[in-house]
Formats: C-alpha cells, structure tokens, sequence
C-alpha cells in the first residue's frame, strides 16, 4: 500500500509539473501525449525509489507533503539536465536557447555539452553530499539559520542556472535573480518542521519552489508566452482553448497537497 501511494504522489508531481510545461508550450508546439506522459513516469517512478530511500509514508500528512516537493524538484532536475546537456534539438524555435548555451549562443558540440554535464551533475551531487554531512555534523535541534540557509541551496542553483541561460537574452533582473532562493529558504522553513533530514527538506524546498514560481508564471499572466517562447508565432492556436479544463486537474492536485500541509502541521508538536 505505502508503494501504490508513493507511486500516487509520483503521478500527481508529474502531472503538476507537465501541465504548467504544456500549458505554455502547446499553443507554440501543439500537444504531445508522449511529451505529457514523459514527466508523469519518471516523477512516479522516483517517487517510489525516494519513499524507499527515505522510508516516506505517504499515509502520513507530513512524508506525504515532504515526498511530492522532493519528488518535484529531482524530476525537474533530470529532465534540465537532460534537455539542456544531452538532448539534440533545432533551437532555433526559441528565443532562448534550451540547450547550454554561451553569452546565448548554443553550444553545437555535443561532446562539450556532455563533458559540461558530467561537470554539472558532479557539482550537484557534491552540494548534495555536502548538505548530508551538515544534517550529520551539526547537533539537534538545527538552528533554524542554518535551516534557511542551507535548505535555500537549490533556490540559488536556479537562479544561477537560470541567469547564465535567461539573461543574455532577456537582461539580468535583480529581483528574478534573488526570487527563488528566497522562496525555497521560506519552504525550507516551514518543511522542517515536517522533517528532520535537511537533505530532503532542501530537496522539497527546491521542489515546491518550482511549483510555485512556475504556478504563478503560468497561471497568473496566461497571455505572457514563456520566456524561450518570447516573440515567437502561436502555431496552434487551438492549444489555447484546449488547454483550459487542464486547470481544474491541476487546481485540484495544489487542493490535496495543501490539505495534507495543514493537517501536517496540525500534527506538528507544540513548542516545549
């Protein structure tokens, strides 16, 4: 049972995370089952390696919450990764480049991208190895400081990310600069109150950044395409219509996520 329930969460992070994607790129590329399914496998399928890992129950409110973040923010992860050091693509569709790109010129060989990639994903694994031996080191209970600044981790990874890809194109935005690492350090905050493995409370904290910058980027301003889309010609307007009821599956997946939120913390013990 607790396996079938991780593998739930798995599928409602990935049907969250493919439909704020499809949501803005549809009506530039059309819709793509595959393309729309490929984030729901994976998401379920690293959802149920993470309950294991982390012996998560999603029975429980809290592992529930902890499981959905985490599994957002790794599935987000494997799939830039992917596109931006593996996969082929014509990129001249864009506006900004989806593949690593240099002062916004992408980078034609796939050798250095790979060789950029294993640099990258060693970079992320040692940050990672880094936060583990801080949950180890530093005796209970953490200083909620070290809370914040240490669970904001992958807030700045984005935002370092995102400025080398976005600001050769669009210009350098001090406040879409600092957003995310401030909005992960907040969810890192309040996760650990659900959790006491900072590994996973930075994981979740990235994941439910994400998911609340892209639900605002996508949902709030509809009309604005995505930045890598930016001036570029709708192709599928009938995308637009067709992608309405998607809204009521993704509202409802927020709606079940925040109720076990609130019945998590419900449950949190009160201070001694």
């Amino acid at each position: 049972m607790r396996l079938l329930l991780a593998a739930a969460v798995g599928v409602m992070a990935g049907v969250h995370t493919a439909t704020w994607g499809m949501y803005k790129d549809a009506p530039h590329e059309g819709f793509s089952r595959w393309k729309y399914a490929r984030s729901i496998v994976l998401a379920t399928v690293i959802a149920v390696i993470l309950s294991v890992g982390w012996d998560l129950d999603p029975r429980r409110a809290a592992d529930l919450v902890v499981l959905f973040g985490a599994t957002y923010a790794v599935e987000r992860a494997l799939a830039e990764i992917y596109k931006t050091f593996i996969r082929d693509e014509d990129q001249s569709k864009y506006f900004i480049p989806m593949q690593l790109a240099v002062f916004g010129k992408p980078v034609q060989s796939r050798g250095a991208r790979l060789l950029a990639g294993a640099g990258y994903v060693l970079g992320v694994l040692a940050l990672i190895v880094m936060v583990g031996w801080i949950d180890r080191t530093v005796p209970d209970p953490m200083p909620l400081w070290l809370v914040v600044l240490v669970g904001g981790l992958g807030g700045w990874i984005s935002a370092f990310g995102g400025a080398w890809k976005d600001a050769p194109k669009e210009g350098f935005h001090i406040f879409k600069f600092f957003r995310s690492p401030i909005i992960a350090s907040l969810f890192a905050l309040g996760l650990s109150y659900l959790s006491d493995d900072l590994v996973l409370v930075t994981l979740a904290a990235l994941g439910f950044c994400v998911a609340t910058t892209e639900t605002y980027k996508t949902f709030f301003f509809p009309s604005v395409p995505r930045g890598k889309f930016a001036g570029m010609p709708v192709h599928f307007p009938d995308m637009l219509r067709r992608r309405q009821p998607f809204i009521f599956l993704y509202a409802g997946i927020w709606l079940v996520v925040l109720v076990a939120l609130v019945i998590a913390l419900k449950r949190v013990p009160a201070p001694a």
